[in-house]
């Protein structure tokens, strides 16, 4: 990937947070290699032992089995599996079994699959509401499986929202779709790493987390998923990962994500601590700059995600902030980035009951790693100046 030059301020990291140096080590330590890891020869045999030892200290450190994580390209692609999967398998099992439930504030890779089961196969798909802060409301959760539980394939609730960073609670959707024997995928890609995560504990069925948002490689991720829960298969061919997702493996980039998952983790309180004394300082500064700018998303603390701040500033468009920040060397997004560039309101601060004008005023700043307190100084110094061009722009 292309580093931030000395000049760049670069709060981006919910899209892609910079390799961390163990992870290039590792993948760059095996570029050289050769052998397919489901070849018998010694070269992969070798290439083999490599993707096992990294499946062992991902399932090490995120409270699974290794036999549990199934590797993939990366979130959209683990999320697919997921839904689809789960929903295909769970139907076969019971032709009733058409609803899914989810929330209103999912990645698109999530509500694009769902959208497409709907329209294409049949699928039931219930967007349950949030409230002003982004949180699934649990009751409609409830109701919703209490009007037919046995109609329901799937529970799907994000462990953390990438646009907002509001927390969701994971453990409580699990124990109510536990009482009927639903199961529970939550998209981690935003939590492994910054907030603890253990995929035993809390109980889910499967979860989806990748490489690059969290210091690994691009193009690398897994599903982490229960052995005994049955998952159709999305790409067939050589069955390469448990007959449920064909494909050779990447061992350098799966050797790199292994390094980055377990330095991440490692680090995640003293990380998740030092972003979060950094997000609170520019969230007081940029108020005191621009009063009437205000946070989106749970109070912070930790309902929230440590590094984020997503910010309201009233009578500006969200894009024309962005620019003008970047034209001063400030990278930061409106939201998600892949939803980046096209003109129409955020659907998670819609769903929290933001009107369009409100849903379109908002810049996302999500610190990681290698952010500073330069970075936090920077902003600051210039988010005046670019507030008051950006609503100059809006006057007739």
């Amino acid at each position: 990937m292309t580093e931030p030059t000395a000049r760049t301020v670069y709060l981006d990291h919910a899209a892609t947070t910079p390799m961390l140096p163990v992870a290039v080590e590792a993948m760059s330590h095996h570029l050289r290699g050769v052998g397919n890891a489901n070849s018998l020869h010694a070269s992969g045999r070798a290439a083999r032992r490599v993707v096992e030892e990294s499946r062992e200290t991902i399932a090490r450190v995120l409270g699974c089995r290794p036999g549990d994580v199934v590797f993939t390209s990366g979130g959209t692609e683990s999320d697919n599996l997921a839904i689809k999967g789960i929903f295909w398998a769970r139907r076969a099992e019971d032709p009733r079994r058409t609803r899914i439930l989810s929330t209103a504030v999912e990645h698109h890779a999530v509500l694009d699959p769902l959208v497409w089961l709907g329209a294409e196969d049949g699928a039931q798909v219930e967007l349950l509401p949030v409230d002003e802060q982004g949180v699934l409301r649990l009751e409609s959760l409830r109701e919703s499986i209490a009007r037919d539980p046995g109609s329901v394939a799937l529970v799907s609730v994000m462990w953390a929202n990438n646009e907002v960073g509001s927390v969701q609670p994971v453990e409580e959707v699990v124990a109510i779709a536990a009482e009927h024997g639903i199961p529970v995928h939550t998209d981690a890609v935003q939590a492994v790493g910054t907030v603890p995560v253990d995929f035993a504990a809390s109980g889910v069925d499967a979860l989806t987390f990748t490489g690059h948002k969290l210091g690994g490689p691009f193009g690398v991720g897994a599903l982490v998923v229960r052995r005994d829960l049955t998952v159709s298969a999305l790409v067939h061919g050589g069955g390469q990962e448990r007959d449920i997702r064909s494909g050779t493996l990447d061992v350098p980039a799966i050797a790199g994500l292994a390094a980055a998952v377990e330095e991440a983790v490692k680090r995640q309180p003293e990380h998740a601590e030092r972003v979060a004394a950094l997000r609170d300082d520019l969230l007081r500064r940029v108020v005191e700059v621009v009063p009437e700018a205000h946070l989106h998303g749970a109070a912070t603390g930790p309902g929230r995600l440590p590094g984020n701040a997503h910010v309201g500033f009233p009578d500006c468009e969200g894009d024309s902030l962005l620019m003008l920040l970047d034209a001063r060397g400030i990278e930061c997004s409106t939201g998600s980035a892949c939803s980046a560039g096209v003109p129409q309101p955020s659907h998670v601060l819609l769903a929290m009951g933001c009107d369009d004008d409100q849903a379109r005023h908002s810049l996302r700043f999500s610190l990681g790693h290698s952010s500073t307190q330069a970075d936090v100084d920077a902003v600051v110094a210039a988010i005046g100046p670019v507030v008051e061009r950006a609503r100059a722009a809006r006057r007739p």
